[in-house]
């Protein structure tokens, strides 16, 4: 399987609900390093995974709908605990979305899986790995 990934960050604010968050029930701040690995089992006709320029702009304007957003005031997340985990998985969605939409271009549509890993600092990270569904 070839890869090639593009990093990102983002920088939000918010809470959590449950004793198991502590003093992190408090609103607080985080930023985080968005790394997004594509994998395709081959290379398109020019030797590539994806167009490294087009995946680093993709990645940048989904982050740009939580950059510098307090989480617990989207209304996409009420009542959602915002965690990293959580968050991984929203950033797949919706890179996988501009895959669909075409922003990677017509090569991308070749995608077999994508991994979004989110790191809170150099000792702690979380992920979201899946297969992508197959386009015609």
């Amino acid at each position: 399987m070839f890869s090639v990934s593009v990093r990102d960050h983002i920088m939000i604010a918010h809470s959590f609900r449950g004793a198991v968050f502590g003093p992190a029930q408090r609103l607080h701040g985080a930023t985080y390093v968005v790394d997004v690995e594509f994998r395709r089992s081959t290379l398109d006709e020019d030797g590539l995974v994806v167009d490294i320029g087009l995946a680093s702009q993709t990645l940048r304007s989904v982050l740009a709908e939580f950059d510098y957003q307090n989480l617990d005031e989207v209304p996409a997340f009420a009542g959602q605990n915002t965690t990293t985990e959580f968050l991984a998985r929203a950033i797949f969605e919706r890179v996988v979305a501009q895959i669909a939409a075409g922003a990677l271009g017509p090569g991308a549509h070749e995608l077999a899986s994508l991994r979004v890993c989110l790191s809170e600092s150099h000792v702690a990270w979380a992920a979201y790995d899946a297969a992508l569904p197959s386009r015609p």
